[in-house]
């Protein structure tokens, strides 16, 4: 099964970000392709960005999160209005995640499992 998934932390809250729009793209020739988007869920989670039959390939991927929206919706500024993760998928198939460690002034992620 091949899966991009996501899962948002507000650090700043010490819990899930729920409702965060997040897009996923991918690079071809010298622009990204839209793969597919949604919202986090409850729990800061979003498993359903690629359709369940989909194969991935190698390739550019990124995923876009539009962070105003959600502090906006938490009645807070934030210093981000988007944060954009740009990482290489380097073989066909498997499940790659890709967590958000967010507060509103800063962010981190990194490769999860």
């Amino acid at each position: 099964m091949s899966a991009i998934t996501t899962h948002i932390l507000d650090l700043s809250l010490g819990k899930p970000a729920g409702g965060v729009p997040v897009e996923l793209s991918v690079l071809r020739g010298s622009g990204f392709a839209a793969l597919g988007a949604g919202k986090t869920d409850s729990d800061g989670r979003l498993r359903t960005l690629l359709p369940a039959d989909a194969v991935l390939e190698p390739g550019v991927y990124r995923l876009k999160f539009d962070t105003k929206a959600y502090f906006t919706a938490q009645a807070t500024q934030g210093f981000y209005p988007l944060v954009e993760i740009t990482f290489e998928v380097r073989e066909a198939g498997g499940h790659h995640h890709v967590p958000l460690l967010l507060s509103p002034f800063g962010y981190s992620t990194y490769r999860g499992s």
